[in-house]
């Protein structure tokens, strides 16, 4: 992938997205596209307005943001599109690399603002370990 960009942290490389849509190689706007021939997202994505999948490559090389994403109900109503339900696979990484998935135990709101005010969210979630190809 070419960027000026150094380092590149993240490109949506798949997406019907209004914020970075993606293009075919003749300039078409993937999801005009899809408007266009909706057999080609396949029978299943027919039952979405719009398509359903974002796919980004992430350099996780730094820490990156805790991200949190509301359901599919809450982010249609309040946001005008699907919630996201999120999955990685990993390309390469470091040994002894990890993602946070979760919290460690049950948290209370009151303790999740304290720790996000003190810093110390980090604490509480649960690292899992990770290699090339999970």
């Amino acid at each position: 992938m070419q960027s000026d960009l150094n380092p590149l942290a993240e490109a949506w490389v798949l997406s019907c997205h209004p914020d970075g849509p993606s293009y075919l190689p003749d300039g078409t706007m993937l999801a005009d596209y899809l408007a266009a021939h909706p057999e080609a997202a396949g029978t299943d994505c027919k039952k979405f307005e719009m398509f359903p999948v974002l796919t980004k490559f992430i350099d996780a090389k730094n820490n990156i943001s805790i991200q949190v994403h509301p359901s599919n109900e809450y982010a249609l109503e309040h946001e005008h599109q699907y919630g996201k339900t999120e999955m990685w696979y990993v390309l390469d990484c470091e040994p002894g690399a990890f993602l946070y998935y979760g919290f460690d135990h049950e948290i209370s709101r009151e303790e999740l603002e304290e720790r996000i005010r003190n810093n110390t969210l980090t604490e509480v979630l649960n690292a899992v370990p990770v290699k090339k190809g999970d």
